[in-house]
């Protein structure tokens, strides 16, 4: 028996670093997996890969691929990687708590023999993706001495047992109907990228992490996983607007925005009314994004408070930290 960090464990494990040629196989798995999602595959997680040093781990027990790890490296870090939302450890029905800890374990081993960093960056998958209970990880982030360094909170709503809108809301989305807004699923993300570069700028000072062009190639790449839903105004005019990222059991905003004008009709609303109690009333959560700044340390107080005014309660989206 070798022992890491206090935890004694068999060497079963063979890790390998992703290559290109191992495309078919990692896209594989994750579709079988019990909690990856599209952001895994390779097809997203490369788009930016001129940005990131890729550093993914496939994992091997008696020649039999059971678990990734999306990563890049830094000159000191090992990170999950910091190009997708998270990017924990990807299983299959196999893994169990203790081969959690010896992949943990032969993680360590390889980062000290083949790299230079000095620290383990991790990012868990959270539980609302999974297909099948995956919390292994948390349990060998424990083990290992892992310590929570970042917190993000999530507005998510059950969509099946949604609790509702408040006054607020609904009365925003009588308006939205009285103004006459309407609803478009399209591919017109010009006209939207432009109500939030606008949004983003005016409010936050901050731009979208994707371009224009990168959305767009995303969108061609995953059609039935990245959807646009503009509210528009007198026909074409586009006064708000979201980006989704479908998976199984979560429906994701992964970018909201809206003119003043669409502010003030209550656009936002009517367009969250759509999208939960109607299109994806049948999906397990819909997940309307984190409501913090600076890395968690900061709440958002107005945004959040609109987001629970749909019916939202919070879900965390935490990083922890490892010595290696």
């Amino acid at each position: 028996m070798n022992r890491i960090g206090g935890v004694e464990m068999e060497t079963r494990w063979e890790i390998k670093r992703y290559s290109d040629d191992c495309k078919e196989e990692w896209d594989g798995f994750v579709r079988e997996s019990r909690n990856g999602t599209f952001l895994f595959m390779r097809g997203y997680m490369d788009y930016h890969a001129d940005r990131f040093a890729d550093f993914s781990l496939m994992a091997y027990r008696d020649g039999r691929l059971h678990a990734l790890l999306p990563a890049h490296c830094t000159a000191t870090e090992f990170c999950s990687h910091r190009g997708l939302t998270y990017g924990g450890v990807v299983t299959d029905e196999k893994m169990t708590a203790a081969l959690m800890l010896g992949l943990f374990g032969e993680i360590f081993r390889y980062l000290r023999t083949y790299t230079s960093v000095v620290k383990w960056i991790y990012s868990p998958v959270p539980y609302i993706y999974a297909r099948y209970p995956s919390e292994e990880d948390l349990y060998a982030l424990y083990r290992f001495g892992a310590r929570l360094s970042g917190r993000k909170v999530s507005t998510v709503i059950p969509s099946a047992a949604a609790w509702g809108f408040s006054t607020l809301r609904k009365r925003k989305v009588r308006c939205a109907l009285r103004e006459g807004l309407s609803i478009r699923q399209d591919d017109d993300f010009t006209s939207f990228w432009a109500v939030l570069e606008g949004n983003l700028m005016e409010r936050h000072q901050s731009r979208p992490v994707h371009t224009l062009e990168e959305i767009m190639l995303l969108h061609r790449r995953f059609p039935q996983q990245i959807l646009l839903y503009r509210v528009c105004r007198a026909a074409e005019r586009t006064v708000a607007g979201c980006v989704l990222y479908v998976t199984e059991r979560v429906v994701h905003v992964q970018y909201i925005g809206s003119t003043p004008e669409g502010r003030a009709y209550g656009a936002v609303d009517l367009l969250f009314h759509h999208l939960i109690h109607e299109t994806y009333k049948d999906v397990s959560y819909f997940d309307m994004g984190t409501s913090v700044e600076e890395g968690g340390r900061v709440l958002n107080e107005g945004l959040i408070f609109q987001k629970e005014g749909f019916g939202g309660r919070a879900v965390v989206y935490d990083t922890y930290e490892m010595e290696v």
